[in-house]
């Protein structure tokens, strides 16, 4: 992953320095968005070159006439063996992706992690989404910001953060408890969500400590991964860490 499209992505990789050069497509239109990327690039000294738009075509699918060259290191990967010296909070939260292999909802969720105030996602290393220009565009370079762990086998990860002290809570439609009846647990939580179509593995449901279903009141049967992240995180886990009052 060597660059990042579109404005918002682009955005971040300026503020966060990993940014090396903003390529711009010749004839954009100038919108006070393109506008403001173009300012705070100039104003973090990063270079500014304007080319054909079929170069950024090569570079990336959907860049919106504005794409970054960042540096190798731009997005924080760590491995397994990371979580044991990672400097996590007594209060630490980590989202858990079990098998999201759309690199879209992975940026959809990274976002809805990162705002949420996560310490870490976790993702799979095989059969899973990398984190490619279209997934940190997604994630409007929430991805540049959150450290990302991608490991083999997401229970043997979720039992080494258990070890750390965390409560895995898994995301189940079929769990007896919603979010509203079994209140998020104090402390480390590890939540995890599966993928829209089978849902989280079987060794990784039964590793969690606990499952808990969002319950549904429409017609639709269920949510994709960054709207249930999205419920859980902020009607389920942030709740319970607000302070008195």
């Amino acid at each position: 992953m060597n660059v990042v499209a579109g404005k918002r992505a682009v955005t971040e990789a300026v503020r966060t320095r990993t940014a090396r050069e903003i390529l711009v497509v010749a004839d954009a239109e100038t919108t006070q968005g393109l506008r403001a990327v173009l300012a705070a690039a100039r104003d973090a000294g990063v270079p500014i070159r304007r080319v054909s738009r079929a170069d950024l075509d090569e570079l990336a699918s959907d860049h919106r006439g504005v794409v970054a060259r960042v540096r190798s290191d731009a997005a924080t990967e760590l491995s397994e063996r990371d979580l044991d010296g990672f400097p996590f909070e007594d209060d630490a939260l980590v989202v858990v992706l079990d098998g999201v292999t759309d690199p879209q909802n992975l940026g959809a969720a990274a976002r809805t992690a990162e705002a949420a105030g996560a310490a870490m996602l976790l993702t799979r290393t095989r059969r899973a989404a990398d984190v490619t220009p279209a997934a940190i565009r997604a994630s409007s370079g929430a991805l540049l910001h959150l450290p990302h762990a991608r490991v083999a086998n997401i229970a043997r990860a979720l039992e080494r953060l258990q070890r750390l002290g965390f409560w895995a809570v898994g995301l189940d439609d079929a769990a007896p408890q919603t979010i509203y009846e079994d209140p998020c647990p104090a402390g480390r939580v590890a939540l995890v969500a599966g993928s829209e179509g089978a849902g989280m593995a079987r060794l990784t449901r039964e590793r969690c400590d606990a499952l808990v279903a969002i319950p549904m009141q429409g017609q639709v049967a269920s949510l994709n991964v960054s709207a249930s992240l999205a419920a859980a995180l902020f009607g389920y886990v942030l709740p319970s860490r607000r302070g008195p009052g």
